[in-house]
């Protein structure tokens, strides 16, 4: 009876899971093996090399984060600001695509090449945010600036400890988001 064959799939998927938890450090082809459960020889039939691995997950990464998310706040809303509200809880709370995102971004301090796919994936956050604010508010100098806030509060609000004043952290960003997605 044959081995049984690890897809590329899983091994990208532990590849995520080691990304999210201890940075791109952490994607070893030894320790996805043992993860897996399987010796290191099937990763070979799937990559060539830890390279292209990493680079599958970052297509994986990009796919979730931005065209998924985009094509299901299509599909739930023809508003744009309603688009906008709906695409921060989409990519950035949650398990799965917030700490992928967050470990991205500090591989990204490291590697021109990821900081490239990082700034492609934000400018297409941020458009989706421009074309939000930008449809109640004319001013484009305004319309970028509420824009960075309201991403900036986006991702930073995962970085901040401080306490709110007796509000929970939703209570507060959902009137940031009301302040900066609202006329």
């Amino acid at each position: 009876m044959g081995a049984k064959r690890t897809t590329r799939e899983a091994w990208v998927e532990e590849g995520l899971r080691a990304l999210a938890s201890g940075g791109v450090d952490a994607v070893r082809v030894e320790a996805l093996a043992k993860a897996l459960g399987v010796t290191k020889g099937g990763f070979y039939g799937c990559f060539p090399d830890r390279a292209a691995l990493l680079e599958t997950m970052l297509d994986t990464w990009e796919r979730e984060a931005v065209d998924d998310v985009l094509a299901q706040v299509e599909r739930e809303s023809e508003n744009a600001r309603e688009k906008a509200r709906l695409a921060g809880p989409l990519t950035f709370s949650g398990d799965r695509l917030l700490p992928i995102d967050l470990a991205v971004r500090d591989w990204a301090r490291r590697d021109d090449a990821v900081a490239a796919r990082l700034r492609r994936v934000d400018n297409r956050r941020m458009a989706l945010l421009r074309e939000a604010i930008g449809s109640f508010c004319p001013d484009p100098e305004e319309v970028e600036a509420r824009s960075l806030l309201a991403f900036c509060a986006a991702i930073g609000s995962h970085f901040l400890a401080a306490d709110h004043n007796g509000r929970t952290r939703e209570q507060v960003i959902a009137r940031a988001a009301s302040l900066l997605l609202n006329p």
